[in-house]
C-alpha cells in the first residue's frame, strides 16, 4: 500500500466529515459504517452528499442506504482507485496531489488583491463560483456559506483584480486522523481574467495562511491539466485517486 495515497485519501476523508459537521444544523451529518466514513451536506446533489470508502471489502451497501434515506438526499461513494467495486455507476477518476507543508511561492499579478471573504461577501463569491463553475447561484451560496461562519476551520478568499472581483477558493483546515491538514478546493477564477497566474497566486496565498495556521500537509484534486500544472508548479505531487460511484440505492 503507498502511504503516501493513503495519507491523500485520510486527508480527504477528514475535510469531507468536517464538511458534514460544518453543516450540522442545516441538513447536514456524519457517520461511520464499517469499511467507509460518512458525511452529508443536506444539499439537494450528490458531489456534496458522499462516503468515503476505507477499505471495500467490509462495505454493507444496504446500510449506506438505510444512513442516507432519512437524509433525502442524493448521494454517492468515493473508492480508492483501481479496487474491487460492483456497486452503483461509476462516474469518474478524481485525482489526489500532496505537498508538505513549507514556503509556498507564486508570480505576482499586477493589480490582483487576495483576501479573506466573510458572510457579508457572500452573494459575490457565489456569483464568482456560478459563473466559474456553470453553476446556480443559490445553490453555490448554500454551500458557501457554512464555510464564512467558520472561521476557526474554514478560509475562503476572494481576488479581485483592479478592484473587481475575479476569482475565489477556500481550504478547509482539519485535525483528524491524518493529523493537522488542508484541504484546497473551489479555486473559481473569472473567464476574463487571466486564469493560469490568478489561479496560482490565490491558491498560494490559501496555501500560506493554512501552514502558518499549523497544517503539516496539505491536499487538492486537479480538475483538468491546467490545473495540475498550476499545483505541481506550487510543490503539489501526485498522490493516488478516488474512483467516484453513484446511484447504489
Amino acid at each position: 500500500m503507498d502511504p503516501r495515497a493513503l495519507l491523500a485519501r485520510t486527508v480527504h476523508a477528514d475535510a469531507w466529515e468536517q464538511h458534514g459537521l460544518l453543516r450540522t444544523g442545516r441538513g447536514g451529518a456524519t457517520g461511520v459504517a464499517p469499511g467507509v466514513r460518512l458525511m452529508a451536506s443536506g444539499l439537494p446533489h450528490p458531489q456534496w452528499n458522499n462516503g468515503d470508502v476505507t477499505d471495500p471489502a467490509l462495505v454493507d451497501v444496504a446500510a449506506l442506504c438505510a444512513w442516507y434515506e432519512p437524509l433525502a438526499v442524493p448521494w454517492g461513494v468515493r473508492v480508492p482507485a483501481g479496487a474491487p467495486w460492483t456497486h452503483g455507476t461509476f462516474l469518474f477518476r478524481k485525482d489526489l496531489v500532496l505537498r508538505d507543508a513549507g514556503p509556498v511561492e507564486a508570480p505576482a499579478v499586477a493589480g490582483l488583491r487576495v483576501r479573506a471573504a466573510g458572510p457579508e461577501d457572500l452573494a459575490t463569491v457565489a456569483a464568482v463560483d456560478a459563473v466559474a463553475f456553470a453553476g446556480d447561484p443559490g445553490l453555490e451560496a448554500a454551500w458557501i456559506a457554512p464555510h464564512l461562519h467558520a472561521p476557526h476551520s474554514a478560509t475562503v478568499a476572494l481576488a479581485t483584480l483592479e478592484g473587481t472581483p475575479v476569482a475565489t477558493g477556500s481550504v478547509l483546515r482539519t485535525d483528524g486522523q491524518a493529523g493537522p491538514a488542508a484541504y484546497l478546493s473551489g479555486v473559481a477564477v473569472l473567464p476574463d481574467a487571466p486564469a493560469a497566474p490568478v489561479w496560482t497566486a490565490l491558491a498560494a496565498w490559501l496555501l500560506g495562511r493554512a501552514f502558518a495556521a499549523g497544517a503539516r500537509v496539505a491536499l487538492a484534486h486537479p480538475d483538468d491539466a491546467e490545473e495540475s500544472a498550476s499545483l505541481e508548479a506550487l510543490g503539489f505531487t501526485s498522490a493516488g485517486a478516488l474512483d467516484v460511484y453513484v446511484d447504489l440505492a
